[in-house]
């Protein structure tokens, strides 16, 4: 894939999982589910690799955190969720991998992560249980999400955004 081209993409994704934040957004439990950004993390995982896919997370959790929209958690949670897509997916091929990785990256790695990570930068102190049904929740649905756009979309489409 040549460089502005990835770039590019990288640009459009960061953009929706940006305003995705803002617009689509809904209760889980104690905490506000955000499945765009896992979305995000699923299709950047698949199109791009492990690397951009990790990147894109943290632009997104990054400019969510400028713009009000999102806490600190949304870098852990968004950028072990998409590393473990990215890496899933591209040692099993499968795009349900990706999604599976989306969701026990964040729903559980990154809420584990959440715990030490909320303490001291953020002076709370709430258990792993706190974290890990909101983390859950809202990593399944942005995972069923993207399942649902990449099943839409042929195999040659989306890889040709990789490989070009």
């Amino acid at each position: 894939m040549n460089r502005t081209r990835m770039l590019t993409t990288m640009a459009l994704l960061v953009a929706i999982g940006t305003l995705g934040a803002q617009f689509i957004w809904f209760p889980a439990g104690i905490a506000k589910a955000y499945p765009v950004q896992h979305a995000v993390n699923v299709l950047a995982a698949v199109m791009l690799g492990t690397g951009p896919a990790v990147m894109i997370a943290f632009v997104i959790g990054l400019l969510r955190n400028m713009l009000g929209l999102g806490s600190l958690l949304a870098f852990p949670g968004g950028m072990i969720g998409a590393f473990l897509a990215g890496y899933l997916y591209r040692r099993f091929g499968k795009k349900y991998f990706a999604a599976m990785g989306e969701v026990i990256g964040t729903g559980i790695f990154g809420a584990l992560f959440a715990v030490p990570f909320a303490k001291i930068l953020m002076g709370t102190s709430f258990g792993a249980f706190f974290f890990i049904p909101p983390f859950l929740v809202s990593s399944l649905a942005g995972a069923g999400l993207a399942l649902f756009i990449v099943s839409r979309v042929k195999s040659e489409q989306l890889m040709s955004v990789k490989h070009d």
